[in-house]
């Protein structure tokens, strides 16, 4: 094991061999390969610990298909290697992970085995090349609990070479945001923590480390590793880095369901499926569109065809009386009309919307440039009153971006004022000011307070304008869906 297990390197080293091979293109297919290769890994590694403490356990993986059996590089001599193993992981290995017998008694630690291998894929065609990548991967004792808790970042590193997350209006969320998010929704020992489209689980494992900080008993751990957290993700590749994510974190039963949170579920509408959880943290796919049948499984008034809209109205739905949510939206919904503001409406009359978060340009750098916000809700009562808080960039910073992103440290002003709210200007605006619900009934529902100053040059790249140019023709779009629907509506009136 090098130091630190060689952090600077590790995931270099990794692909570089897989740029080696012939059969695997781009970081998606890279990261996929990689990260199943990493999942049977630590699950081995887990796998052990649990064999130590009950003798009894025995793994739902065949013993040939267990990771040390066919995977200890350097360990044994006689090991696959070459074209006989990739014929073993092609031929034998994933169909017999595929097709493990699962019934509703099947621990979910077991069951998951065969939930992520159903979509993954071997891209390798080299198998000396694959024996590399092993080798590597076995320089990694996820038994200790240092090398762990070290081989964090070197996830965080995995999870920011995702780079064709952003293609589909799914972005990483920085781990500045997802920790900001779960240590301002009040969490305490025994929430129901959800997020509805969880993408990689970065904010279930903020919401476990704020958690684990209270823990004081064997109790209160085992009750935040094992029933707390429930996430949902429809796409492959991000629900394998969620499972594995939460593994390399210690939990036992990764508790993700692989489905869209959207769709109809046992000929059931979302809103019946009452997963209700006490806190809710969500960065939702945004400027992404749903087909009309996910769309029909909404109210007419709130039917939106933007992802974002949807999952928050959602959100709405499934949080218990009492329960606090914060999730990420792009500056369309706040200035949005027609369904837009449909939600807005629900979302101040039957919630609590106390604080706006305003964020910057380039926060999601590199994948888009599109302005979000932090949107702090409850369910105990009417909205009364929103605070709205704009985060700007440091003196001297235009925008974050890639080479220079937001860090902790961006955020130092609004820790401070979160805990010690007053109104705030900055060049003759307002960056902190408390609205009332009537101030923001009258002004149509906007949301768009406390905003950015518009520049009087287009310093944006073409890629930026680009991307802005697509996220107001999908408004465009929306609002357009949203009149004709309004126009069958009448139509079908009349016409009874």
């Amino acid at each position: 094991m090098a130091t630190n297990l060689g952090l600077g390197n590790f995931v270099k080293r990794v692909q570089n061999i897989m740029r080696q091979d012939a059969g695997v293109s781009g970081d998606a297919q890279r990261i996929e390969q990689l990260t199943w290769m990493l999942f049977l890994k630590a699950y081995d590694d887990r796998e052990q610990e649990w064999e130590a403490l009950d003798p009894t356990y025995q793994s739902i993986i065949p013993e040939q298909f267990r990771w040390h059996n066919w995977a200890l590089t350097g360990v044994t001599e006689d090991g696959r290697i070459g074209d006989e193993l990739r014929n073993f992981i092609d031929n034998e290995l994933f169909p017999a992970l595929q097709s493990l017998p699962i019934t509703p008694e099947t621990p979910r630690r077991k069951s998951v085995v065969r939930d992520v291998f159903q979509e993954v894929h071997n891209y390798m065609k080299d198998g000396s090349l694959i024996f590399e990548v092993a080798k590597t991967l076995n320089e990694i004792d996820f038994t200790d609990p240092v090398q762990t808790k070290n081989f964090g970042n070197v996830y965080e590193a995995i999870l920011h070479d995702l780079q064709s997350a952003g293609n589909a209006g799914e972005y990483y969320t920085p781990r500045i945001l997802t920790n900001f998010m779960a240590e301002h929704v009040d969490l305490t020992l025994g929430d129901r923590v959800a997020d509805l489209a969880c993408g990689t689980a970065g904010f279930l494992v903020s919401a476990m480390n704020v958690l684990r900080r209270q823990a004081k008993t064997n109790e209160d751990r085992d009750q935040i590793d094992n029933r707390t957290i429930y996430g949902v993700e429809k796409k492959p590749l991000p629900y394998l880095l969620a499972c594995t994510n939460l593994i390399l974190e210690g939990i036992v039963n990764p508790n993700i369901d692989h489905r869209n949170s959207l769709a109809n579920d046992l000929d059931n509408s979302p809103f019946e499926q009452k997963e209700l959880a006490d806190v809710i943290l969500m960065n939702p796919p945004y400027g992404g569109t749903e087909k009309t049948s996910i769309q029909n499984n909404f109210p007419a008034d709130l039917k939106s065809s933007e992802t974002a809209d949807l999952f928050l109205v959602l959100m709405m739905e499934r949080l218990k009386t009492n329960g606090r949510a914060a999730v990420i939206v792009p500056d369309g919904l706040l200035f949005g009309t027609g369904n837009k503001t449909e939600i807005k409406k629900k979302l101040l009359r039957e919630f609590n919307l106390h604080t706006v978060v305003r964020l910057p340009e380039g926060i999601f750098a590199p994948y888009t440039s599109i302005r979000t916000n932090v949107l702090f809700f409850d369910r105990t009562h009417p909205t009364e009153q929103t605070w709205f808080y704009r985060v700007d960039t440091p003196e001297g910073v235009e925008r974050f971006s890639k080479t220079r992103p937001a860090t902790k440290e961006s955020l130092k002003g609004l820790e401070a004022w979160w805990v010690d709210r007053k109104p705030l200007t900055k060049d003759g605006a307002d960056k902190a000011r408390l609205y009332t619900a009537k101030e923001i009934e009258a002004n149509g529902f906007s949301l768009d307070l406390c905003g950015y100053a518009k520049p009087e040059e287009d310093t944006r790249t073409p890629e930026e304008i680009l991307d802005d140019y697509c996220e107001e023709w999908k408004k465009c779009q929306a609002e357009a869906d949203a009149a004709f629907a309004e126009i069958r509506k009448v139509l079908a009136q009349e016409g009874n």
